[in-house]
């Protein structure tokens, strides 16, 4: 199939047109990836594989992603938009003749589920990204619930060796109770932790600053323990599945402790946890007590650290995500 997949998150952009780009089809991206040979300013190295479509790249710098031509429109089989419910709205008049994808990343709301009723009952196809999202009011259906994936050949070799405590987070302060800020903090300043990501220049000492992607990786490796709170409304981050894919052992907070934020049971964290005794806690005093407790004992670390990666491999490996690909574009 040729595939315009419009997106609005470089990372999992990358981490599915590398995916369909795998699976054979010709995929345009028209988002960070609009050129695949990638660049330096880039998170995440060329999509291998992939062709460079110069006239389409140029056509998506110059036309929105609300205002579609229809030159990005008719020599396409399928187009996959990933959320921006916007996006899917503002085209739908030139755009239900084909196929259209609708792929959620677990930032759905009651509003957006509403704004695409219409859309849904004229034919667009939807990706569900966690079966949380189903208990959303105005839910509006599924046609697949495929996961997003990480390459279990890449993310392996957890040693923990560093025994430092960390957190993968944009934005951890400005975005405050959307990511429990206070939560995680009150862990990493008792564990003299460290904070990775971008816009996180309001925490001093504590930040880590955005890295490239392989000494993420190393970080990863190297480190006792990552403390988890996620980001409301989504039922897990791409942090989550990349620690979990390379076995850094996990400190999550449990639905007791998340902010209610929206009015729906979003969060799927500590339920996927709980499926290998994973840690999970209540209340900060129990982040502290965990987190010292993979401190404190090789063995339960690296027993953590085991149960973590074999379950990912089953949730959210390649190997498995790629063949819900396959099966889903075959069904269409």
């Amino acid at each position: 199939m040729k595939i315009h997949y419009i997106s609005c998150h470089s990372i999992l952009e990358y981490d599915e047109v590398q995916l369909l780009t795998d699976l054979g089809h010709e995929v345009f991206s028209n988002g960070a990836y609009v050129d695949p040979r990638g660049h330096i300013t880039l998170p995440r190295p060329a999509i291998k594989g992939a062709k460079f479509y110069e006239d389409y790249a140029a056509l998506s710098i110059s036309h929105p992603k609300t205002k579609l031509p229809s030159e990005l429109i008719e020599p396409f089989d399928v187009i996959i938009i990933m959320h921006s419910p916007d996006v899917v709205i503002e085209n739908w008049k030139n755009i239900k003749h084909k196929k259209v994808v609708w792929r959620t990343i677990g930032q759905s709301t009651e509003s957006v589920e509403a704004s695409l009723t219409q859309m849904r009952e004229e034919g667009l196809k939807i990706i569900r990204y966690s079966p949380k999202e189903r208990n959303l009011s105005n839910y509006i259906g599924e046609d697949a619930l495929i996961r997003f994936c990480k390459d279990e050949d890449e993310y392996s070799g957890w040693n923990g060796v560093g025994q430092n405590v960390v957190c993968f987070a944009q934005s951890l302060k400005g975005r405050r109770s959307h990511c429990h800020y206070e939560e995680i903090m009150s862990v990493i300043d008792k564990y003299d932790g460290m904070v990775y990501g971008p816009g996180n220049d309001d925490l001093g000492s504590k930040n880590g600053g955005s890295v490239p992607h392989q000494v993420q990786v190393a970080k990863m490796q190297e480190s006792r323990a990552m403390i988890y709170a996620g980001t409301a409304p989504a039922s897990y981050t791409l942090s989550f599945i990349e620690a979990m894919m390379l076995g850094l052992p996990i400190v999550a907070i449990s639905k007791k402790l998340a902010h209610i934020i929206y009015d729906f049971d979003f969060y799927e964290v500590d339920e996927i946890l709980a499926q290998i005794g994973g840690l999970v806690c209540d209340d900060v005093g129990q982040m502290f007590e965990k987190t010292k407790m993979l401190l404190d004992s090789d063995e339960l670390a690296k027993d953590i650290s085991e149960k973590q990666r074999t379950l990912a491999i089953e949730m959210f490996g390649k190997k498995k995500i790629i063949k819900q690909w396959e099966e889903f574009l075959g069904s269409l």
